[in-house]
Parts: C-alpha cells; structure tokens; sequence
C-alpha cells in the first residue's frame, strides 16, 4: 500500500468553488477532485517529458550520424500501414 502524505494547497475562491462544483455533480469529495486532477496532470506531463527527451536524443543521434528518412519516404510506408498492409520499414541514409 502507497504511503499517504498530506500537502497543503492554496485555491482561489473561484477555483475552490469550482472544484465544490464539480464534485457535487459528480458526487465525489472535493479532495477526490483535486487528487485525480493531480495525478492526471502529472501522468500527462511525464508522458510529454517523455516525448521531448526521445525528440532531443533523436535529434543527438541525427547530429552525429546524418541518417535519416525523408518525409516523403515516412509518409508513403505509414500511409501503407494506415491502408493495412504489411510494410518494412524504409532504411536510414545519409
């Protein structure tokens, strides 16, 4: 079982409000609210960490070796996959 520690949040009245709102209407606890608007927000900025780090280290490796696939080569082999056929994947050139 996760171990619970408790943080304090400063809101707004018109954010706290709104927070009231919703979990009335969704018959949930304020807390409740803001626990899955946190772990939502920080699931998707892990995700979007992620992403940028893959992006840079793609972008390193192109750097030092120059291969790559053109746009027009990516397009055709996903367009391929998109119709359902099987495709291999288009090799790296400089």
């Amino acid at each position: 079982m996760a171990i619970l520690s408790t943080t304090s949040l400063k809101l707004d009245s018109a954010v706290k409000e709104r927070v009231c709102r919703l979990a009335s209407a969704r018959r949930r606890s304020p807390h409740w609210v803001m626990c899955e608007a946190v772990e939502q927000y920080v699931e998707r900025e892990e995700k979007r960490e992620r992403l940028r780090q893959d992006a840079l280290a793609a972008w390193a490796e192109y750097q030092t070796t120059g291969l790559h696939v053109t746009a027009k080569e990516a397009d055709a082999w996903l367009a391929k996959l998109a119709a359902g056929k099987r495709s291999v994947m288009p090799k790296c050139h400089v």
